[in-house]
């Protein structure tokens, strides 16, 4: 296999490496100073300088490089965006100035491969413009849900609508003032004796569902990120049968396919 840089990922390098150079790190500070006026995590606002760097950065095409495909993306197949990534993961910030933060990156890629032409409309389009942020709950608190086929949350078929019930936790973004999306994976099959991996599906949520409770910011080595790393509940929460992302029992294999290209992204 060839690790040679294209032509394409080198220009994109250097363009980045000077964007973060000159106009991400020197204003660190800046957004830490303006973040320090939001001292409630659940009424915290997006620090100005955030705001300017985006556009600027999507003004300069400097925009979701993690995408491979364009008009959206930036061309970048995984060998290409690995060394970028490791450009954007000197500073703390650099990721979301790019639109290639976690977990966006993901649901963004999940959305891609596998939402219908609504969900494309509601969702993705806006995550790809940096208009809102989402969030992926898969992880729960009293089984090792390192085990994707691990799971306790329920989504059930009633009618029209699917019903969910569970409780999720350490959701990334869930906090986010601009959050307005959970994708969440759950048991869609109660028999035990089915394939283990055929008995997951995923579903759009909208953060203000009725029945969609926010918990308590977990902290996370004595540190608690103002986007937040949360537990969530889901009592009842009913969505319409729209809201399933790809086909019923197909997601445990759209978890790894997220996960995959993940763990190249979280340089």
């Amino acid at each position: 296999m060839d690790f040679q840089h294209s032509e394409r990922a080198r220009k994109v390098m250097e363009l980045v490496q000077r964007f973060v150079d000159e106009r991400i790190l020197p204003n660190e500070q800046t957004y830490l100073d303006q973040l320090a006026g939001s001292d409630d995590w659940r009424a915290w606002t997006i620090p100005p300088v955030m705001e300017e760097l985006k556009a600027e950065a999507k003004e300069l095409g400097l925009w979701n490089l993690f995408l491979p495909d364009e008009p959206w993306g930036a061309g970048l197949d995984n060998r290409d965006y690995a060394p970028v990534a490791e450009i954007t993961g000197r500073s703390f910030i650099a990721p979301e100035v790019f639109n290639c933060n976690a977990p966006d990156t993901g649901n963004m890629e999940l959305l891609h491969l596998f939402a219908t032409p609504e969900q494309y409309a509601r969702w993705l389009r806006p995550l790809l413009e940096g208009e809102i942020r989402s969030a992926f709950a898969m992880t729960e608190p009293d089984v090792a849900s390192s085990d994707a086929t691990n799971i306790q949350t329920t989504i059930r078929r009633e009618g029209d609508e699917y019903v969910i019930n569970g409780r999720k936790w350490f959701i990334t973004n869930a906090a986010h003032p601009h959050c307005k999306l959970v994708i969440l994976l759950g048991v869609s099959d109660d028999d035990e004796n089915a394939p283990r991996h055929a008995r997951h599906s995923m579903v759009l949520i909208p953060m203000d569902a009725p029945g969609l409770t926010l918990g308590r910011n977990i902290p996370v080595m004595n540190h608690v990120a103002p986007e937040g790393h949360c537990e969530l509940l889901f009592r009842n929460v009913r969505v319409p049968a729209s809201s399933l992302l790809g086909a019923q029992g197909q997601g445990f294999a759209m978890a790894q396919a997220r996960l995959g290209p993940g763990r190249i992204h979280h340089c």
